[in-house]
């Protein structure tokens, strides 16, 4: 049986820029960060403690990169202090907290216009 999620890829231009955005705005922890070549590394990132991490991923090893797009949803167990702490570190929500029935829920960019969810 699957025990997790091990990976989701987000695909970008500048990698080192993404290391930035997610570890200094987003508040997430580098568990690798290993060489690919002469341009590019295998990033994985995430909130501190969990199995399941974001692959910050080169676009020029990825051809059909611009492509894909996956839909992320992270969970916080406070949405109205994750969503300010991520606001005051520079991160650009496209729509504040929304309380529904199932769930809070706003949208965020990275750095590179790519869109995630937060759920609360």
């Amino acid at each position: 049986m699957i025990a997790h999620i091990g990976t989701v890829a987000v695909y970008v231009d500048d990698q080192q820029k993404a290391l930035e955005f997610w570890t200094e705005k987003a508040g997430f922890e580098v568990y690798r960060n290993d060489p690919m070549g002469p341009n590019a590394s295998w990033i994985e990132v995430g909130p501190k403690g969990t199995r399941s991490h974001l692959v910050i991923y080169p676009k020029t090893m990825m051809p059909n990169a611009n492509e894909l797009k996956a839909s992320i949803v992270f969970v916080t167990e406070n949405m109205t202090e994750t969503y300010e702490t991520m606001k005051k570190n520079g991160v650009e929500f496209t729509q504040e907290p929304n309380k529904m029935p199932w769930g809070t829920f706003s949208i965020f960019n990275d750095n590179e216009g790519n869109e995630f969810v937060l759920k609360g």
